[in-house]
C-alpha cells in the first residue's frame, strides 16, 4: 500500500511493525530509526500490484521480446484452479 503520509515505504513498515509487535524483549521499532536486520535471516514478499494491474488493464503499453527457446514464457496463467489455496 501507498501512503506517504503515514510512512515512506510500505515493505519497511511492515517490518517496522512486525519487530515491534513480537520482539521477544519487548523492544520498540520507532518510525524514522533505522532497524537492525542483523538477526533476520530471510524476508518474504508478495504483492499484487501487477496482477492488479494486468487485471485491471492498467497501466503502461509495453512489448515483450524473448529469445528462441522461451516461448513458454508468455503462457500467462490466471487464477482458475479446483482449489485455489492448496499449495
Amino acid at each position: 500500500s501507498v501512503d506517504p503520509s503515514n510512512y515512506d515505504d510500505a515493505p519497511t513498515e511492515g517490518i517496522r511493525r512486525l519487530l515491534d509487535e513480537h520482539d521477544p524483549n519487548h523492544k520498540k521499532y520507532p518510525r524514522g530509526v533505522a532497524v537492525d536486520t542483523t538477526l533476520i535471516g530471510s524476508i518474504r514478499m508478495g504483492t499484487t500490484v501487477a496482477t492488479n494491474a494486468l487485471l485491471e488493464r492498467e497501466g503502461e503499453r509495453m512489448g515483450l521480446v524473448i529469445t528462441k527457446g522461451f516461448g513458454d514464457l508468455l503462457k500467462i496463467g490466471d487464477q482458475t484452479r479446483s482449489d485455489i489455496f492448496d499449495l
